[in-house]
């Protein structure tokens, strides 16, 4: 078995995969689980993915932080919206000086775990993933799988020897991992996709397919990426505009995919809009730029947002 430890606190279509490939590359895995902790302690995982599908038996699940061990890296691979939680979840497993690792949508969300365990133990990273849970315990890999991560809170241009030697531990478990100087700009990067196909899934009720099919959509999708990634330039994090249509040809190419946000909203689950949009776009204006497009899509979301919660509620 190999020396680092993970735990994984969310057992979603993400902390699933990679906390799988994880086990299978023999590291010594706990996963935090909520509603298929049973399941997942019975019958294992299966995973389904490009990479080779395999199953992972004789599984460490916890439904409660008390029974995990302290672990040298925590992944969290929550959705956004359950932040709030983290301050119960992350004492127990970080309780021996492990570093965090948040791998979720959207910018300034390590903020959250960096308050609770310290700025200088938390790092970041952006995952470029399709992929769904499609029932207890049973992740399906469609495409891509790429981690950019990096400190949070980085010493200069330097990358740490820590982040260097997690970077080791991933790709020994097959993840395309790589580490990044700069996670600001590669969060906003992730953002010139993340704002444009996760909004737009849900207000035009489409698949990424389907919004590259149309000329319309996809032109629309377009605008909102310009109008990002002026905003990343405004915010100090330079990009070439090549990205724009490096994103779009990558979007045009990747297997039939609904977004995450669209995913959460035909559920009826509260959806990632403030880590998504409403966070670039306060953070924009705090730097003089505003982004009328995107805050069009974003209020037009919280409308959907508020409209699927009432309908749930009356539901039950």
């Amino acid at each position: 078995m190999s020396a680092t430890r993970f735990g994984i606190v969310g057992g979603g279509a993400l902390g699933g995969l990679y906390g799988c490939l994880l086990a299978r590359a023999g590291f010594d895995v706990h996963f935090l689980l909520r509603s298929d902790a049973e399941h997942v302690r019975q019958f294992g995982w299966k995973i389904e993915t490009p990479l080779g599908d395999f199953e992972i038996t004789d599984v460490n699940v916890h439904s409660s932080t008390e029974t995990m061990p302290a672990c040298d890296v925590t992944v969290v691979a929550l959705k956004t919206t359950q932040n709030a939680i983290l301050r119960d979840l992350l004492p127990g497993p970080t309780s021996k000086g492990g570093r965090v690792l948040v791998l979720q949508n959207g910018l300034n969300i390590e903020r959250d775990a960096a308050e609770i365990v310290g700025y200088e133990r938390v790092l970041g990273g952006c995952c470029f993933l399709c992929s769904n849970k499609v029932g207890p315990g049973h992740i399906r890999h469609l495409d891509h799988g790429r981690i950019l991560f990096g400190d949070y809170c980085p010493s200069g241009d330097q990358i740490s020897q820590y982040a260097l030697g997690l970077c080791d531990d991933l790709v020994k478990a097959g993840i395309d991992a790589k580490v990044v100087a700069d996670l600001a700009t590669a969060r906003w990067k992730k953002l010139i996709w993340n704002i444009p196909f996760n909004g737009l899934s849900v207000v035009l009720n489409a698949s990424t397919q389907e919004l590259m099919e149309s000329r319309e959509s996809s032109d629309l999708a377009r605008s909102l990426m310009q109008e990002v990634h002026r905003a990343a330039g405004a915010c100090g994090s330079m990009m070439s505009e090549k990205v724009i249509q490096t994103t779009l040809d990558v979007t045009r190419e990747m297997v039939p995919y609904d977004s995450s946000m669209r995913i959460d909203y035909m559920n009826k689950r509260p959806m990632e809009i403030e880590a998504i949009l409403g966070n670039p776009i306060r953070h924009a204006r705090a730097h003089g730029c505003e982004m009328p497009r995107v805050e069009m899509l974003y209020l037009e979301l919280l409308f959907l947002d508020r409209q699927n919660s009432v309908l749930s509620i009356n539901a039950k």
